[in-house]
């Protein structure tokens, strides 16, 4: 359930919840106050976090990834950050157990809306590629804790980003995510992005472009290594930090709806664990080492290049994906077909 948020800064507020998770846990098993040997499974900390099993498991896998966490033969991980050979210990799951500080806002930092939001939209990104699904409005309330009306504002604006569509009979959809519908969206978006870019790009400061390249970089040093919050990052950075304060509000809109093909790629990182691919890095590279030399035309034309290539990409990655079994869906999100 989720529960109404205490006051907190900005940045904490613009932090995936995947992330605080993740920084919460990091934190207490690198100080040594987490219990080794303790069994972590997703509905506890799901509850202790006031969350859903979504951004838990996604801050499990980092955690594993980052070698702080290991597998066993039973059920969750354990809390290993030396790799040893652990008896599991099974314990409710509370605070003291974790090491987290008793004073700490674990998860409740941004608005009750926003969380709302972001809860649904990642339980909708997540099975898109994979089938048409129906979504409850009265069972998301419930199983989130809110009113409806928090839920039907946080659907609107997914439609507003196109990922739900809502029928006359007043029905929440979401899915499929064909290749028809991929392909259209890439072709649209190699129209308007670059034309978007070359508007917004005067107002791109050099520091905010450098520090862009810097995490290109670093994501080229160890592109196997490549977190699944690094490499949202490589991707907001380009099409929605590159384009923000378009002034025309239609295009900015369009463009929006047409990003959800991004949701393939972060699915597929997510289920076979590949790292990011290098083409992919020097596009994105090209494209900012151009706006760094005032060249917007080069920019324009590289960041067309880079979504066109992109396109070829996803498509390839929605084959691989179509034999991946389906993900756990939401309580509240029913298989149509």
């Amino acid at each position: 359930m989720l529960v109404e948020e205490s006051p907190v800064s900005d940045d904490a507020r613009g932090a995936p919840r995947y992330g605080l998770i993740r920084s919460a846990l990091r934190d207490a098993i690198l100080a040594g106050r987490a219990v080794p040997g303790l069994v972590l499974v997703e509905a506890p900390l799901a509850q202790l976090f006031s969350t859903s099993r979504v951004p838990v498991r996604q801050a499990l896998t980092l955690l594993h990834e980052e070698g702080l966490i290991s597998r066993f033969e039973g059920r969750g991980y354990l809390i290993n950050p030396q790799g040893l050979e652990l008896e599991p210990q099974r314990a409710p799951l509370t605070r003291q157990l974790l090491g987290l500080e008793p004073s700490e806002e674990l998860i409740d930092t941004r608005p009750l809306g926003e969380r709302v939001y972001d809860e649904i939209a990642a339980c909708v990104s997540t099975v898109m590629v994979f089938g048409h699904y129906r979504i409850d409005e009265q069972l998301a309330a419930e199983h989130l804790g809110v009113s409806r009306s928090v839920v039907r504002e946080a659907l609107m604006r997914l439609r507003d980003r196109g990922l739900v569509e809502k029928e006359p009979y007043a029905q929440w959809l979401a899915g499929p995510l064909t290749a028809q519908e991929i392909t259209e969206d890439y072709e649209l978006r190699a129209v308007l992005e670059p034309q978007a870019l070359q508007q917004t790009a005067p107002q791109l400061s050099r520091e905010t472009l450098l520090d862009m390249l810097d995490h290109i970089n670093s994501l080229q040093a160890a592109p196997d290594q490549a977190s699944r919050q690094a490499v949202d990052r490589l991707e907001h950075d380009l099409h929605v930090r590159c384009l923000a304060g378009l002034r025309n509000r239609k295009m900015a809109a369009l463009i929006q709806q047409c990003q959800s093909p991004i949701n393939v790629s972060r699915i597929f990182f997510e289920a076979l664990r590949m790292g990011i691919d290098e083409a992919t890095l020097v596009e994105h590279r090209l494209i900012i080492e151009s706006l760094l030399h005032g060249n917007l035309d080069s920019a324009a034309l590289n960041l067309r290049d880079h979504l066109l290539r992109a396109r070829e990409r996803t498509l390839q990655r929605l084959k691989v994906l179509s034999v991946l079994p389906e993900p756990d869906l939401a309580p509240y999100m029913t298989r149509l077909s």
